[in-house]
């Protein structure tokens, strides 16, 4: 899988989790840029990142992302 077409799977995967169509996820992107995105909200995205690809995060891969392209990264690693 290419990281193009994680990126895409991921803007579906936050569109459905903060319910905002216009949500477009970039390499920068941060919880700071998506006005929902709270620590209860982070729990709920992991879940469906991690269903939507498979995959399951470590305690310490949530914690070491520090933006959407990092996040690509760990996805692509489990892949």
């Amino acid at each position: 899988m290419s990281r193009e077409e994680v990126f895409e799977r991921l803007n579906e995967v936050f569109r459905d989790v903060f319910d905002d169509e216009s949500i477009e996820v970039n390499e920068n992107t941060t919880s700071a840029d998506i006005e929902d995105w709270d620590s209860l909200e982070h729990i709920s995205l992991m879940s469906a990142v991690e269903q939507e690809f498979g995959i399951r995060f470590s305690m310490g891969q949530i914690q070491s992302m520090k933006n959407v392209g990092e996040m690509v990264n760990i996805i692509l690693a489990q892949m």
